[in-house]
């Protein structure tokens, strides 16, 4: 079993005890949920490129990161910096991150867009990111098939969460489903967690028209973020860059004014 598969096997018995343990119809207590007139969209990238700085204090590959960070105190030092958007990883087991980090950001930072990033698997998940604040959520190609994708896509949509749709390769893109705005090329292979950003340069002809495309992982030279731009991306998910310094804020923000 490869790790995407533990954590895809861990993830649907974590999602049932959540279900168990606060019903669907308790969420409406969360004054975020269903906040569809609220939620906030990104801003326009026509003129440069836009930073979607991750919070995540471990990972799978990498092992511990930041793990004394606090969550807040990153996100406002990524507002202040300029970036477009905030990814959160809400999973716990493989990446010590919580929907608690969620909800304490979305209160600090309330017009920070901020990306719920999980193994999203269950409709459950889209109205819990809703309830603790999120803006979008992530759905993974490599762990949905077509029509679980269409279900996931149109139940986001419902709750006012715009989706980024990540895929690996161009058989992954055929799952893509027309109500999904965003889509991302993961330049790390979730099974091997080899990273080749030449991927989202293979990937960005064959994008759906309309879509805004992000490049994700693998990133941390402007050089590089120059390129994908000029090939046609328009965002770019960035974590471990930022998270690994002993000031990821400062660290974002020498990138973003470098670009």
């Amino acid at each position: 079993m490869n790790i995407l598969d533990a954590i895809v096997e861990q993830k649907r018995m974590e999602v049932l005890k959540r279900k168990q343990k606060r019903p669907l119809s308790t969420l409406d207590i969360f004054p975020s949920y269903r906040r569809k007139t609220n939620v906030i969209s990104l801003p326009g990238l026509e003129d440069k490129p836009g930073i979607i700085a991750e919070y995540k204090r471990k990972s799978p590959s990498r092992g511990p990161i930041h793990m004394g960070a606090e969550p807040v105190d990153v996100a406002t030092a990524y507002e202040a910096a300029g970036v477009a958007a905030m990814s959160i990883l809400t999973d716990r087991n493989f990446f010590g991150g919580s929907l608690m980090d969620l909800k304490q950001v979305r209160e600090s930072c309330p017009q920070l867009v901020l990306l719920r990033k999980d193994f999203i698997i269950d409709p459950y998940q889209l109205h819990e990111a809703s309830a603790y604040g999120a803006d979008m959520v992530l759905l993974i190609a490599a762990i949905l098939n077509c029509r679980e994708v269409e279900e996931l896509a149109l139940e986001a949509a419902s709750l006012g969460l715009h989706t980024l749709f990540e895929v690996h390769d161009a058989k992954e893109l055929e799952k893509y489903h027309p109500e999904i705005k965003y889509v991302g090329v993961n330049n790390r292979d979730l099974k091997r967690f080899k990273v080749d950003t030449g991927r989202s340069l293979e990937l960005i002809g064959e994008m759906p028209p309309g879509v805004v495309p992000v490049s994700e992982s693998g990133l941390s030279h402007p050089e590089e973020i120059r390129k994908l731009w000029d090939a046609g991306y328009r965002l770019f998910l960035m974590g471990e860059t930022f998270m690994k310094e002993k000031d990821p804020g400062v660290a974002c923000r020498n990138l973003i004014e470098s670009l």
